[in-house]
């Protein structure tokens, strides 16, 4: 355990550096925008909305959001990477009202490049929770959204990098021909193989093939909101959709106690809802970082190798986050007592 000092002005916080988290008690710590990994920009434009803009949490969300899917974030959000097997970029996103609990969220989204924005409507515009593929891109553009290539110059370099190395590496299981050595079509082995839960896929789940920026917002009259963005993970089987736009999963926002975000695997984190777990878990008086490190060792119990993280904040505006095998795992935050956008880098458990 680590005691770090983080000067701001002439005020020192105290930052507490854990094994595999961090937890910041700040001072003015509302209003409050957090997010997953290095989003400097991202977290700037929601803080514009919450401070200048005099927009709600749940705008701050979007706004945050918007952000890194038109920035296109480290080609994991947003339109141009992560391509599919079809060589296709799809969109997941979700938003949660922690005063109301209504979440709006898209799955597969195709040809519409403002995911968080579609999920937005969602939750204004209809009494539904979730809404997925063509239908929603249908629904988008009955919203005034416009229907765009998805594909850039970087998503098709690289899936057809992928092709061309035989389709390697590839997320099929229990099929012919050998997923290990070659491309589809594929059809089902008539035995199936027993699966272990010990590990998950061996292709490296990390920032250059898969990510989500998981997001947290409280303003300043302590009402919060989460959400979640992400353009799944390279290479995946199409139609899949992982824990991105799933209440619980990627995101979990409650007024009366804070919220949580997750990114990594999504295919094993949705089977958990580690961000509710977090929230429920700050809800019987544990702190955010001890919470977000609960909800991964949940995980590990059951998958060793997981790779992800969770990061959580209590309505009060303190903040944690903890992570699994990643050595580069950080987060992004800024509130009153801090000058700036500040990133946090995160030790990580092994």
């Amino acid at each position: 355990m680590s005691l770090v000092y983080v000067f701001v002005g002439h005020t020192c916080l105290h930052v507490l550096g854990l094994v595999a988290g961090i937890l910041l008690g700040p001072i003015d710590s509302l209003p409050l925008v957090l997010t997953t990994w290095p989003y400097q920009d991202a977290v700037e434009a929601g803080w514009r909305t919450l401070t200048t803009g005099q927009g709600s949490a749940v705008d701050a969300v979007e706004a945050t959001g918007h952000s890194c899917e038109m920035a296109q974030c480290r080609h994991t959000v947003g339109f141009g990477g992560s391509p599919d097997e079809r060589g296709e970029t799809t969109l997941d996103a979700m938003i949660m009202d922690g005063v109301t609990h209504n979440v709006g969220a898209v799955g597969g989204l195709r040809r519409i490049k403002q995911a968080i924005s579609v999920a937005r409507k969602v939750l204004d515009n209809t009494d539904h929770t979730l809404i997925v593929g063509d239908q929603a891109t249908q629904f988008a553009v009955e919203m005034g959204f416009t229907e765009e290539n998805l594909t850039s110059d970087f998503s098709r370099q690289i899936w057809e990098a992928w092709r061309n190395n035989s389709c390697q590496p590839n997320f099929r299981e229990n099929v012919v021909p050998d997923p290990n050595k070659f491309c589809g079509p594929y059809h089902p082995v008539n035995s199936r193989t027993a699966r272990s839960t010990a590990n998950e896929n061996p292709f490296t789940i990390g920032e250059n093939n898969h990510d989500t920026i998981g997001i947290i917002a409280i303003d300043s009259n302590g009402r919060v909101a989460s959400g979640a963005s992400t353009n799944g993970l390279t290479y995946k089987v199409p139609g899949r959709v992982g824990d991105t736009p799933i209440a619980g999963a990627g995101s979990y926002a409650d007024t009366d106690i804070g919220a949580a975000a997750c990114t990594g695997n999504g295919d094993i984190m949705m089977r958990f809802l580690p961000s509710y777990q977090a929230v429920s878990l700050m809800g019987t008086g544990m702190s955010p970082q001890n919470a977000a490190q609960r909800a991964i060792d949940t995980i590990v119990r059951k998958y060793p190798t997981f790779k992800g993280a969770v990061v959580a904040a209590d309505k009060h505006g303190n903040y944690g986050a903890a992570c699994h095998v990643w050595t580069n795992f950080a987060i992004t935050a800024k509130t009153p007592a801090l000058p700036n956008v500040t990133v946090f880098n995160i030790t990580c458990s092994s």
